[in-house]
């Protein structure tokens, strides 16, 4: 029985197959994952129906069961359509769950056009495509090293 809140057998799986440095994507439901993932990445698709579930339920899972070492997300656009005059509210729900999960982490925004650099590299073990509708709610976790 697993002690972890993680259990999605596909998703266990891919994660007990990563190793320290591999990425895992945690996609919100626009994220062109066909087209932006490593050439070795595994796609699970957990897009349910619009908001279920969503990028924060999945982090809190992954992160009651891995340990993580690097968090990114995508820098938000400050002119056009999806601009914003701040960090987006599903950041501070990142926040929460890390802190709830003990993580002194912080989360590092990247450009667009570099986080999906950063998500095409041979690194990049897995995405995640949630049906989560919240602007810039994509996530990358870089796997870190058990230490217990």
């Amino acid at each position: 029985m697993l002690r972890h809140k993680l259990l999605h057998p596909q998703i266990s799986a891919a994660i007990a197959a990563a190793g320290h440095h591999s990425t895992i994507l945690i996609a919100d439901g626009n994220y062109p994952s066909s087209s932006k993932r490593g050439p070795r990445a595994e796609l699970i698709s957990l897009n349910l129906m619009p908001g279920v579930p969503t990028c924060n339920q999945v982090l809190e899972a992954l992160l009651s069961a891995i340990p993580v070492e690097a968090i990114q997300t995508m820098q938000t656009e400050t002119s056009g359509p999806y601009a914003l005059d701040g960090d987006p509210p599903v950041w501070e729900d990142y926040r929460k769950t890390m802190q709830n999960e003990k993580l002194d982490l912080e989360l590092v925004p990247i450009d667009k056009w570099a986080f999906y650099e950063a998500v095409s590299t041979d690194d990049h073990v897995l995405t995640i495509q949630t049906a989560d509708q919240q602007r810039y709610a994509n996530i990358l976790l870089t796997v870190g090293v058990r230490m217990d």
